[in-house]
């Protein structure tokens, strides 16, 4: 049960930050380079949570969301998925640094099935790199 962790600068304020995290409208599939319109179905929300499937034809995953703006954390529990295990989840603190916010990403994944624990044998080495990426392109500063 492969666990990555990684971190990002972004300009962004913590309060755009969580906002980006958490804005599961259309622009999502836009901003996020594993999420197609297809893949992108949101189940129900709340104040500070959501119930999302979300993913691109080779992986997707049905996921709680729960965040605290006070505390700035955000937390994503798979609950369903094609490749993760129930269980497996996303963890984000996000801290205010200078003018900017420093994103803590912890990744927890279970691999279900042969493709499942074929990706998730590769994740500790291709994982810190590919999250870096996404969170950087997500937290674009020209949107």
């Amino acid at each position: 049960m492969p666990t990555v962790h990684a971190q990002v600068h972004s300009t962004l304020p913590p309060d755009e930050v969580l906002r980006i995290l958490t804005d599961f409208g259309p622009s999502r599939s836009q901003a996020w380079p594993g999420v197609d319109e297809e893949h992108l179905k949101v189940h129900g929300q709340g104040p500070d949570w959501a119930d999302v499937t979300e993913g691109d034809n080779l992986t997707w995953e049905r996921e709680r969301y729960s965040w605290d703006a006070a505390a700035g954390t955000i937390m994503a529990v798979t609950l369903d998925s094609n490749v993760w295990a129930t269980g497996s989840k996303w963890d984000y603190t996000l801290t205010a640094d200078g003018t900017g916010t420093l994103v803590d990403v912890t990744l927890l994944r279970v691999g279900k099935g042969v493709k499942g624990k074929l990706i998730s044998a590769l994740l500790p080495a291709v994982g810190p790199k590919q999250i870096k990426s996404g969170l950087a392109q997500a937290l674009r500063t020209d949107r």
